[in-house]
C-alpha cells in the first residue's frame, strides 16, 4: 500500500512539473489518503502483534 502512495506522489510530482494542476492535486490528494490508511493499518498492527504476543506462560 505503501507502494501505491509512492506511485501517486511521483505521479503528482511530475504532473506538477509538467504544469497539470488539477492531475497533480488529485493524484496528491490520493496519495495522501492512501499514506494515512497504510499508518492505520500498520499502527493496527503492531497494536495486534504485540497483544497477541503476550499470551500467558504456564
Amino acid at each position: 500500500m505503501l507502494g501505491w502512495a509512492l506511485t501517486f506522489l511521483v505521479i503528482a510530482l511530475i504532473a506538477g512539473v509538467l504544469g497539470f494542476g488539477g492531475v497533480a492535486g488529485a493524484a496528491a490528494g490520493i496519495a495522501k489518503i492512501i499514506f494515512f490508511i497504510f499508518i492505520v493499518l500498520l499502527v493496527i498492527s503492531l497494536l495486534a502483534g504485540a497483544l497477541r504476543g503476550r499470551t500467558p506462560k504456564m
